[in-house]
């Protein structure tokens, strides 16, 4: 699918770098396929000693050079790097933008380009076992949908979905999701130190319960409510700790935090 395309990556920060490893690990391109763009010369020798690929500090370059340029800077940086591309892409280039709250609209307007796919990947990406939402402008053919599912496929799973509305909401629960889950897990392990574990043999107690409670939940197929059910024995443990949980208010904490997480996307793209 992405044999001998040329591939530009513009920000090859954690993401960046994520997707450049997906794609060489899955041996979807080779090494010289791929030119990534960064402001540092000390990233630069790094991403190149690393993967064998090209670099380059010039931007303009990079969006010239490829035919899928993968815009992978931060949200705050992208007044500042968009406007000197305007009008490089040629017009059977795609653009993929992996950055928080940037719509396609703005995408279009600052690079005077209509092919362009907006997606929201998050940070278990840098493993191969990420989640992606994206979504497509109507300028996207059939071959470039097919080119933007393999390249974020190889981040780990790749969801396409028909409404730029729905990319909010997927930033506040696939994107913002790994913070919910890593700050659960930083309170149960400190909560096992407090009871006299010592910190290693909490730290992969929660590991491995969380990594195994999700791939049971995946497995089986149940609702998650059957099985909390099932493991919560009357007047059991299961069933003490629970009832402080809700008497905490847990899940209307997660609600509001995730309505926060989507205002601010919403946000992000306005001011974008």
């Amino acid at each position: 699918m992405l044999s001998d395309l040329p591939i530009a990556v513009i920000g090859a920060g954690a993401m960046g770098e994520a997707i450049i490893g997906g794609l060489l690990r899955n041996e979807l391109v080779a090494a010289d396929q791929i030119l990534a763009s960064h402001p540092r010369e000390d990233r630069r020798r790094e991403l190149s000693h690393h993967y064998g690929i090209q670099t380059t500090h010039d931007n303009l370059a990079a969006a010239q050079w490829g035919r899928v340029v993968i815009f992978a800077v931060k949200p705050q940086q992208l007044r500042r790097v968009l406007p000197p591309l305007r009008g490089a892409l040629r017009d059977d280039d795609l653009a993929i933008s992996v950055i928080a709250g940037a719509t396609i609209a703005s995408f279009a307007e600052a690079l005077d380009h209509q092919a362009v796919v907006r997606s929201m990947p998050n940070t278990p990406a840098q493993i191969g076992c990420g989640m992606t939402v994206w979504t497509a402008a109507p300028a996207v053919n059939e071959r470039q949908r097919g080119w933007a599912a393999t390249v974020l496929g190889a981040l780990g799973r790749e969801l396409f979905v028909d409404n730029e509305t729905y990319l909010d909401m997927a930033t506040a629960i696939n994107g913002t999701g790994p913070a919910y889950v890593f700050l659960m897990m930083e309170a149960m392990i400190d909560a096992g130190v407090h009871l006299g574990l010592s910190r290693r043999i909490a730290e992969e107690l929660v590991q491995q319960t969380m990594l195994g409670s999700v791939q049971y939940a995946i497995q089986s197929g149940l609702h998650p409510a059957q099985l909390r059910n099932a493991v919560t024995s009357p007047g059991g443990t299961s069933a003490a700790a629970l009832s402080e949980l809700e008497r905490g208010g847990l899940r209307t904490v997660l609600a509001d935090a995730i309505w926060a997480a989507y205002r601010r996307s919403v946000e992000l793209g306005r001011n974008g």
